[in-house]
């Protein structure tokens, strides 16, 4: 199995696309990125792993390109795929909806036989309800919030980029 990594991603105000710039120069997997509104069937086809990047909006909504490709993304088959996601949100804001978008994806990926790695811990949050919750303590991704807590936001993702750097070498091992 190969090493690199590929960047999907969509953002509307260009904070996850900032995010993703920073993955892009950090990570050390990377190698292609997409935006999810430019995707292809094919895309899936290039690489084992696959990194997703999508902030969530209002009541849970998801990010619009990501909405707009969702019915899509439901039909992929995910076997032998090993996806992260990593997700903006406002926990101030709604908190009853926070990073719903990475719970949403993950769940697809899951269903259709792929492997959610890169799981991010609860603490440090303070939100009432999110979908991307495996638990009450962990997360299925990385979870951003650029409105409350952008001061944490290099540290968090400086942590999960070696976080999964060590699982991406257990998955390729």
């Amino acid at each position: 199995m190969k090493t690199d990594l590929k960047i999907i991603w969509g953002s509307d105000t260009g904070n996850t696309e900032g995010i993703v710039d920073t993955l892009k120069t950090e990570c050390k997997y990377y190698t292609d990125s997409c935006e999810v509104s430019n995707l292809t069937p094919e895309e899936w086809k290039t690489h084992d792993i696959y990194m997703l990047a999508i902030p969530t909006w209002y009541d849970g909504d998801l990010q619009s390109d990501w909405e707009d490709y969702f019915e899509d993304f439901k039909k992929i088959d995910f076997t032998d795929k090993f996806i992260c996601i990593i997700g903006l949100g406002d926990q101030d804001g709604y908190p009853e909806y926070f990073v719903d978008g990475i719970g949403i994806l993950a769940k697809v990926v899951i269903k259709n036989g792929g492997i959610v790695f890169g799981h991010w811990s609860t603490k440090g949050y303070d939100y009432e309800e999110s979908k991307a919750e495996i638990n009450k303590n962990i997360f299925y991704g990385l979870a951003i919030d650029e409105d409350s807590q952008y001061h944490l936001t290099s540290e968090r993702i400086d942590k999960w980029l070696i976080q999964i750097s060590k699982e991406i070498k257990e998955i390729t091992s």
